[in-house]
């Protein structure tokens, strides 16, 4: 009897360990898919939004099935980097502890689920449109690269980080078959570029010299000074050619209630270029990201400031909310 319950109490404890184990390992895939970055894609209902189409049933699922895509095919470049980063990852004081520098996922499985996820969803990218595969294809590709070897390659790291951004809102441009000016373009392109020129510069700030270059090799040779201008000149671009193609849209024609209501007021309201009015909101944001980047020294991580940086977040919001309104219930 004795016997048996000691068996009973030692089976009892293995399978505790066996459910502990299970749990770490899939909370270690859950953090190694990085579902904060996530945040990231959500560029992809740029193009819907601000082409008119939010409101359209069959466009915004459209571009919601590619959303989800790409937050898979992102989550398996992360398998990837990860495995690529192993030795790299255990210099820096926060990477190390992720599951795989750690230990917890061996590579072999981080490859094997990557591969998975991209077996699965390129071929459902395909079936919702040829153009969202080659947005999705194209970005894999980029990512691999990165990973393997463009990270090490100074100045190419930052465009390529930057190109991950931009691939990401013509995926949801593609995605519907939509149509945005240049100087939309060169917006998103300023604003790819200054966060990703942020996020060397914050890296630059946060390791020590030693410990920066055995993490990443090109933080040698990116002197403060040349991260400083480079900084300054694309947060710079990115409000001014959004300023500019705010300017480039077409006047908005209000709704007759509306003008009823405002013709109280002396001003020309009937019809005007409401966009440039979001154009404030654009700087403020700029201006407070440069804050976080050279005082609170957290642009490391893009996502996590805009979840975390208050004011940044209300100004994001806050924009997002107006373009809305203007495009979508202002209009006539």
């Amino acid at each position: 009897m004795g016997k048996q319950s000691f068996s009973t109490s030692k089976l009892s404890v293995s399978t505790s360990k066996l459910s502990f184990s299970a749990s770490k390992l899939i909370w270690g895939v859950i953090k190694t898919a990085r579902p904060r970055q996530w945040i990231k894609n959500f560029a992809l209902f740029a193009g819907l939004i601000f082409s008119g189409s939010l409101d359209h049933p069959a466009a915004l699922s459209t571009v919601t099935l590619a959303f989800l895509i790409f937050c898979g095919l992102s989550s398996a470049t992360y398998f990837l980097n990860d495995v690529f980063d192993i030795e790299r990852d255990r210099q820096h004081p926060f990477k190390s502890r992720r599951p795989i520098p750690s230990g917890l996922i061996s590579a072999p499985l981080a490859v094997a689920i990557a591969l998975g996820l991209v077996v699965i969803l390129l071929p459902l990218s395909y079936q919702i449109a040829p153009s969202l595969f080659y947005a999705s294809l194209g970005y894999l590709v980029l990512q691999l690269f990165y990973s393997s070897y463009l990270k090490s390659v100074i100045l190419l790291d930052v465009i390529v980080i930057a190109a991950g951004f931009v691939l990401r809102v013509y995926a949801g441009i593609w995605a519907i078959d939509a149509h945005l000016s240049v100087w939309f373009l060169l917006s998103v392109v300023s604003f790819a570029l200054f966060l990703a020129i942020g996020k060397r510069r914050s890296e630059r700030t946060l390791l020590a010299e030693a410990t920066a270059g055995k993490h990443r090799e090109t933080l040698l040779h990116y002197p403060e000074s040349l991260l400083d201008s480079l900084t300054t000149m694309f947060a710079t671009s990115a409000w001014v050619t959004y300023a500019l193609f705010a300017f480039q849209q077409p006047p908005i024609l209000i709704k007759p209630t509306l003008v009823s209501f405002l013709s109280i007021i002396v001003l020309p309201f009937a019809e005007a270029k409401y966009m440039m009015t979001t154009v404030p909101f654009v700087l403020y944001g700029v201006m407070r990201y440069l804050y976080v980047i050279y005082e609170k020294k957290e642009g490391e991580s893009p996502e996590r400031v805009l979840l975390t940086d208050t004011p940044l977040l209300v100004s994001v919001i806050s924009w997002l909310i107006m373009v809305i309104f203007i495009i979508y219930y202002l209009g006539g």
